[in-house]
């Protein structure tokens, strides 16, 4: 059985901080796995229900998080392949989760479980998760098409989406940089949230605006100069 605190407490300021960042960063990538989720599966993505929907899915994360903490283990947050499987099988109940969460708790008690779903077929394996992250970046594009592709907004998405795929592809990118610096950007999730956190605060909301309008009145078929009736 798992044993609180096996390897003692301890408290490090140089650890403690690219962590809160990392937390930060997954809490925005939690709430846009439940949008997808609900998206998917037929729920709101906007007003009281989907506000609360996603409370509970950080704060379900945040005491997730503590008691794997205390048990020993890394951190857990939501999976985006997730979404993949409900487009896959067209199930979103919450109970098959509350299935699957009970055959893990088995499979962590009882080694010889978890030995038996390692023997499936590399290509049978591979298959299913090539589907699931295809259909998780699908899931991403119909949550950017809700988005209104202003000026501003598409250089915040084109600069952070950007960044992230440097660092993705190009992991040695920052090796020459100091390690509290590669711990906090070396993740291209990390890069991508923070930049656009970033970008979205220094950006005027009006940044671009006359680039819209001309974008917009050319839509219309009306020069920039003209008025619109």
């Amino acid at each position: 059985m798992p044993i609180p605190f096996k390897y003692g407490f301890g408290f490090d300021w140089q650890a403690f901080i690219p962590i809160a960042f990392m937390y930060i960063i997954t809490s925005i990538e939690t709430s846009g796995d439940l949008t997808a989720t609900s998206m998917i599966s037929g729920e709101p993505i906007k007003g009281p229900l989907y506000e609360k929907r996603i409370k509970g899915g950080v704060l379900g994360d945040g005491v997730n998080s503590l008691i794997a903490a205390v048990f020993n283990t890394f951190p857990v947050t939501t999976f985006s392949q997730n979404n993949g499987v409900i487009q896959m099988t067209g199930i979103a109940s919450r109970y098959v989760g509350f299935y699957v969460g009970g055959i893990l708790c088995l499979m962590g008690l009882f080694p010889v479980l978890g030995a038996i779903f390692t023997q499936l077929p590399k290509p049978v394996v591979g298959g299913v998760t090539l589907l699931m992250f295809a259909t998780v970046a699908t899931a991403g594009i119909r949550i950017l098409s809700t988005v209104q592709f202003t000026h501003r907004n598409v250089l915040i998405i084109a600069t952070s989406l950007g960044l992230a795929t440097g660092i993705a592809f190009v992991p040695d990118v920052l090796s020459q940089t100091p390690q509290f610096f590669q711990n906090i950007f070396g993740s291209a999730v990390t890069m991508a949230g923070i930049v656009a956190i970033t970008l979205d605060m220094i950006l005027p909301k009006n940044y671009g605006i006359e680039f819209d309008t001309k974008a917009q009145h050319a839509d219309d078929g009306l020069e920039p100069t003209q008025e619109v009736a």
